[in-house]
């Protein structure tokens, strides 16, 4: 089988993604990304955006990209924090008027219309049992993209489903444990989808600062063969570039 073939001889493409609007993404993941010049998606919680508005309308202007993550973050209601928004409890009519209403708000708050979106707790179903149903069609009806969350592996650009992307955990990793995973998609051609929260020196659901460093300045050497931006952008690119492969 041939090799997927990156734009200007790239081995592969990386993702870098964080959910939920955190405010250490603007004092701390914002610097480190701009001082090296690389672009990522944020999937936003609008109620935490509005906290910090204007500068999140700086993010996008200097070329970072603003998915979508739902009004109200539903989760399985085995989650205590998620009864009240339990996914068994949603109908798709539901969940599609939540999508609708958020990308609504985003572009009402910033001026543009998301992309992509980012599966609250990377669970793509609503209800249960014999009345459950995939919800990964409407998020295919609305965005390029819906990436998953906490997923085994990077994703096949000549195969895999723009509607529900793997995303691989961000947080917690060092460079070395990143390295790993990095190595292995440009062994294979892949793209490699991270997904993070906090961004600092430690802590729950937290990438580390050195760890998005250490990548930056690995990434921005071309001896890496990784080609970094959102996710939007890498969809175009193999959606466009996939039939040629085929």
């Amino acid at each position: 089988m041939s090799r997927f073939i990156w734009p200007d001889g790239k081995r592969a493409a990386v993702s870098l993604t964080f959910d939920d609007a955190r405010p250490s993404q603007l004092d701390a993941g914002i610097p480190i990304l701009d001082a090296y010049d690389l672009k990522a998606t944020f999937y936003i919680s609008t109620g935490r955006a509005r906290e910090r508005l204007s500068e999140w309308k700086d993010v996008l202007a200097t070329g970072h990209e603003i998915g979508n993550h739902s009004m109200r973050h539903p989760c399985t209601g085995n989650f205590p924090w998620a009864r009240e928004k339990a996914l068994e409890n949603y109908t798709l009519a539901q969940m599609a008027a939540e999508l609708d209403e958020a990308s609504a708000e985003i572009e009402a708050l910033l001026g543009v219309r998301p992309l992509t979106f980012a599966y609250p707790c990377g669970q793509k179903y609503v209800g249960r049992g014999r009345e459950l149903r995939s919800y990964v069609p409407l998020v295919a009806e609305r965005f390029l993209a819906g990436r998953g969350w906490r997923d085994e592996g990077a994703n096949d650009p000549a195969f895999c489903d723009p509607a529900q992307l793997m995303a691989m955990e961000f947080d917690g990793l060092s460079f070395e444990q990143l390295k790993v995973l990095i190595d292995q998609a440009a062994e294979q051609g892949l793209w490699l989808v991270l997904c993070g929260h906090e961004i600092g020196p430690g802590g729950r659901q937290t990438t580390l600062s050195d760890t998005l460093r250490a990548f930056c300045e690995y990434a921005r050497d071309p001896r890496s063969g990784l080609w970094v931006d959102t996710v939007a952008n890498v969809t175009r690119y193999v959606t466009e570039h996939r039939a040629a492969f085929d």
